[in-house]
């Protein structure tokens, strides 16, 4: 089974991209890949949000492209059909998990307790989404998990920001951090390209000091 660990392009950053065109979503994924992100998570939020995947995958190829916000097994199928390299869900039940697994993709199905993740295990799972966050315990719930969970390596999603990134990333059972801070509606609407960049990189030269490129 691949992980999302060994096919993450760039720094250890996961921005997420909720696009109402095409080429919207385009236009984002070029300001987060100018300023360093390597690999994108497009949230299944919006009517053209697989539409969105097909096209990031067209425009820019050295971008790894995968789809969030899983809540089923026909998003799974959907998702992967439009082209997404990796899935990701808020959520996790047995038959999601088992939809999510027989595509072939990496996956990080979402969990906030520990029984959720012991599920996760019991489907082989060592990679987990843990959402929300910062609302789920946060850094302190992260440091708990690790000495239960050994093995187990979290995507925090969920109150990241450029202020708590570095604490996030710090963490060891920590191997990407997601979130929605580099791509804010407003710099979306205004189509403010260039400051997105910026945030990217600011991001990007922060995660480096703390995890491999």
């Amino acid at each position: 089974m691949m992980t999302l660990s060994s096919v993450v392009r760039g720094p250890a950053l996961l921005p997420i991209i909720q696009a109402d065109t095409p080429t919207q979503a385009v236009q984002i994924a070029t300001a987060l890949q100018q300023g360093g992100i390597g690999s994108v998570e497009v949230v299944l939020r919006t009517q053209q949000a697989l539409g969105a995947i097909t096209a990031i995958r067209s425009a820019l190829p050295e971008l790894l492209v995968g789809a969030g916000t899983i809540l089923s097994a026909a998003d799974a199928k959907a998702a992967t059909a439009a082209g997404a390299q990796f899935l990701v869900s808020p959520a996790s039940t047995p038959h999601l998990l088992e939809a999510m697994l027989a595509t072939g993709v990496p996956i990080a199905p979402g969990v906030a307790t520990p029984s959720e993740i012991a599920m996760a295990c019991e489907f082989g799972l060592t990679e987990v989404k843990f959402f929300p966050a910062h609302l789920s315990g946060g850094i302190a719930m992260l440091k708990a998990l690790s000495g239960v969970f050994q093995q187990v390596r979290f995507c925090p999603t969920g109150g990241i920001n450029q202020q708590n990134l570095a604490d996030f990333i710090a963490l060891p059972n920590v191997f990407v951090a997601g979130g929605s801070w580099l791509t804010p509606d407003k710099l979306v609407h205004t189509q403010d390209w260039a400051q997105i960049s910026a945030l990217a990189e600011q991001a990007t030269v922060l995660a480096n000091q703390y995890k491999a490129a």
